[in-house]
């Protein structure tokens, strides 16, 4: 037949009873009116139940709206996990405005670039980082309304914004307009990311990709109703890797901890009977290794998920042996971060110890939320064979990708080619479809869960007076996963310089734990047309070891 009607497209159509935008936001408003009374989230001694923290929320965004922020706004948080940083998670989208969570352990230069590439309208700052933020503003083209917010733990309570945050939210309407966006593919979030140039790139969310992701991690951790959820990991990471959202989507309660150390996470662990923690393999290591007075028996099995660097088998095993239990995943912060978990099969149960560790450290199969995971050929665009063995780039495809890069369509254009996004990492696809990252092609290191951009580092040491060339590659760490080791040629005729004075200088023009533990002096191999060649000396770290 032709010219025929399809019958499904006649008075069928897409109105508002069958068609709402999918946002985070709609989650914070079921918790809070199924569950009111619940404990919501908890930081020291304050508490705060669902119905409570939807008030809170909706009066940030009536006190940001006005002030007249509102849709495309840009408002950036520095601070570490509290409460005022869970609420800006909601707060700040429902007023139409884009949350730009800042890592805090960025120097004020990288802050002010950031600042002003994501046009920040308003600035909440955590009195802790008020050196770093008043520094930075100082760097920085825009002038942003700054708010301080005053937490009672803070070792510092220098205050360098207009205001303080419970009076900023005082004045605003807790029955202020609880609006979704009027369309899902909207801005929410602006998280930047390190690439191999010295600017990081701003990664755009979605208010679609952060509902699915959000639902896409209670899902690949079997995650039920009411988890006690420790925030371990930090919210600037990803918006703490969506699970801002899908702790309101399960209706359970949120323990803010300022300081990330072994004693206060079993404390935590004990006293509120913590369920589920995130946390890098740094984060795994050390409680492990906590010193015996300050560890403390577990009430039951804790559930932990961990990304960033692959953890060592040893550090598996340890954790398991501890009483918690290991899901590993692995993401990037352009897919709204884990996205990707080692699924276990139920024939696991029946490897020894050794080989159930090696299964459980490979990176997995993809979310139940994102389309497709292959590892390609980037060249072809075919996948590789199943072999365990043949490298090719992990690629993903689907609604939890971001929008693209801020201000940067060649990278955007680039990222997302082929109808794929382009991680920039090589790995590995096994017979049973799980994949296993071997290596990064960007060169990224990753250290304790942040990523560093070698060429940044690089920069920093081709300034030195007495420096002539240098490379830098990731080495084996056993505390941080990997460390930035330096391998500098130095100008003839330079007076002598110690590892430990190139350290201290690297240190005070970057961010510290950019900055390289391992300097190598000498000659830099280099290809017939005077390239480095960084895979020799990728090999030369890791010969020397783990520190």
């Amino acid at each position: 037949m032709t010219n025929a009607v399809n019958p499904y497209d006649v008075d069928l159509d897409q109105v508002p009873a069958n068609y709402v935008p999918l946002s985070p936001l709609s989650m914070l408003a079921r918790a809070a009116a199924v569950y009111p009374q619940r404990l919501a989230v908890v930081h020291g001694e304050r508490r705060f139940t669902w119905a409570e923290t939807f008030a809170r929320c909706r009066r940030l965004a009536s006190a940001l709206a006005q002030r007249g922020i509102g849709k495309g706004d840009t408002v950036a948080v520095i601070a570490t996990n509290i409460t005022a940083f869970y609420e800006g998670l909601f707060g700040i989208p429902a007023a139409g405005a884009v949350i730009n969570p800042i890592n805090i352990r960025l120097d004020a230069e990288a802050i002010a670039f950031i600042l002003d590439h994501g046009e920040a309208k308003v600035v909440l700052v955590d009195t802790e980082f008020a050196h770093v933020t008043r520094d930075a503003l100082a760097l920085a083209k825009v002038k942003p309304l700054v708010i301080d917010i005053a937490d009672v733990d803070a070792p510092c309570h220098d205050r360098i914004g207009s205001m303080e945050y419970e009076d900023f939210i005082a004045g605003g309407d807790p029955d202020f307009p609880w609006r979704l966006p009027d369309n899902e593919w909207q801005a929410m979030a602006l998280c930047y990311t390190s690439g191999t140039t010295g600017n990081p790139k701003g990664v755009v969310y979605h208010h679609r990709g952060a509902y699915l992701n959000a639902i896409g991690c209670a899902m690949a951790w079997n995650m039920t109703h009411h988890p006690i959820y420790l925030w371990t990991l930090p919210m600037f990471h990803c918006c703490g890797w969506t699970f801002p959202w899908t702790i309101a989507a399960l209706a359970g309660t949120n323990i803010c901890l300022r300081r990330i150390a072994a004693k206060p996470i079993y404390d935590a662990i004990v006293e509120h009977k913590v369920t589920h923690f995130c946390g890098a393999p740094i984060v795994l290591n050390f409680i492990i290794h906590a010193r015996p007075e300050d560890k403390q028996p577990l009430p039951h099995k804790v559930e932990v998920m961990t990304a960033g660097a692959s953890p060592p088998a040893a550090i598996v095993k340890g954790m398991e042996a501890s009483g918690f239990h290991i899901t590993h995943t692995y993401g990037l912060t352009e897919v709204y971060g884990p996205a990707v978990f080692n699924a276990p099969q139920d024939d696991w149960c029946t490897l020894d110890d050794d080989a159930y560790a090696d299964k459980l450290i490979r990176q997995g199969v993809r979310y139940h939320v994102l389309e497709d995971l292959e590892v390609m050929d980037p060249e072809t665009m075919t996948p590789v064979p199943r072999d365990g063995e043949t490298l090719g780039e992990v690629m993903f495809k689907g609604n939890v990708v971001m929008r693209g890069y801020l201000k940067n369509k060649k990278a955007t254009e680039e990222a997302l080619a082929d109808g794929y996004f382009h991680s920039g990492d090589l790995a590995v696809m096994y017979p049973d479809g799980y994949i296993q990252i071997k290596d990064r092609s960007k060169d990224i290191i990753i250290s304790g869960g942040e990523n560093i951009s070698s060429i940044e580092v690089e920069e920093v040491l081709y300034k030195h007076p007495e420096i002539l060339e240098a490379a830098v590659v990731a080495r084996p760490d056993d505390k941080w996963g990997e460390t930035p080791c330096a391998f500098v040629t130095l100008k003839p005729g330079a007076k002598p310089v110690t590892e430990a004075e190139v350290i201290a200088y690297c240190r005070e023009h970057m961010a510290h734990f950019k900055a390289p533990k391992t300097i190598v002096f000498g000659d830099l191999p280099k290809t017939a047309t005077g390239k480095i060649q960084k895979f020799k000396l990728r090999k030369d770290a890791e010969a020397m070891g783990s520190r």
